[in-house]
């Protein structure tokens, strides 16, 4: 799913314009990646959540010349899924076979 075909689920179950939905759903991606540039957690209960993992100064390998590649310090949002989730997605995994 795309945020496309997300404005459209969103518009059609709430009954709303498809402006309207999509400045629902860009106000929600714009609070989150407002809160994770600003290195606070972003939890959906039942879903996801999503943080920020730091990385120190370390070093590399280029991987075609096998150089050594000092690696700046660098933060990276990250993604872990909720326990219903997970279940969910398992059960529709097991379902099929």
């Amino acid at each position: 799913m795309n945020k496309l075909e997300l404005i459209s689920a969103l518009k059609n179950e709430a009954n709303i314009s498809k402006s309207e939905a999509a400045k629902v759903v860009q106000t929600f991606f714009d609070n989150m990646s407002n809160a994770l540039a600003k290195g606070k957690r972003v939890e959906i209960r039942g879903l996801c959540s999503f943080f920020i993992k730091k990385y120190e100064t370390y070093i590399g390998r280029n991987p075609k010349t096998g150089e050594k590649v000092t690696i700046k310090p660098k933060k990276l949002p990250f993604f872990k899924p909720g326990k219903e989730l997970k279940e969910r997605v398992d059960y529709n995994i097991n379902a099929r076979v």
